[in-house]
């Protein structure tokens, strides 16, 4: 609700009110510096915004931690571990016994078609198998709500497709997706809904047939 953010001379986003409906597959749509990460990062409480309030859930993404997937903008791994540890030792920060959180990893692993690479070090792989396995991570738990910041970013044609197919998925089975994206055609492809902002504040809310 009313929503602000400012770096220095910088009106990151300005007053942005903001509902996505439960079940829902919304786009956060706008061109490069329109203020969608920063938007994100309040959304998370990685940020706190200067005025305005966030409630996620019912209170806010640090006591929902664990019903969160979250794939970040600037993607993250922990360059020497073995990519089956790695996405297991997320797994347990997210509430999963390490079982469950072995679990789910072969699964996904399987899913996102990367078998076969749990026990390769994170850095041996490309950048689109280092972004898959990012996206693991954020999924591992089952979450609920998943928000995913630039999904789509180094990946080919052939694995955006796969990325598509399973994050429409994810949304038939009930979860709560918003991602951002500066490609129109891609929130046309994916999104029941499209949030458009620019230099930080809301231009279009709406279906997307509306």
């Amino acid at each position: 609700e009313q929503v602000r953010k400012r770096f220095g001379s910088v009106q990151a986003v300005d007053g942005i009110s903001l509902e996505i409906p439960e079940r829902s597959l919304c786009g956060f749509l706008g061109p490069n510096g329109a203020g969608k990460s920063t938007t994100i990062r309040m959304i998370m409480s990685i940020i706190s915004p200067d005025s305005g309030s966030v409630n996620v859930m019912g209170a806010n993404a640090l006591a929902m931690k664990d019903r969160i997937g979250y794939l970040p903008e600037e993607r993250g791994l922990y360059r020497t571990m073995k990519v089956g540890e790695f996405l297991v030792y997320m797994g347990k920060l997210k509430g999963l016994t390490g079982a469950a959180a072995h679990t789910s990893a072969s699964w996904w692993l399987e899913r996102l078609e990367l078998r076969g690479i749990s026990k390769k070090k994170c850095h041996e792989l490309s950048k689109g198998m280092q972004q898959k396995v990012q996206f693991i991570a954020s999924v591992i738990h089952d979450p609920e709500l998943l928000i995913l910041d630039e999904p789509f970013s180094g990946l080919d044609p052939v694995n955006t497709q796969l990325l598509t197919t399973v994050i429409q998925d994810l949304n038939r089975a009930g979860k709560t997706i918003v991602f951002s994206t500066h490609q129109m055609y891609t929130a046309e492809a994916l999104c029941g809904r499209v949030v458009l902002i620019n230099h930080g504040t809301k231009l279009l809310d709406a279906t997307l047939s509306e």
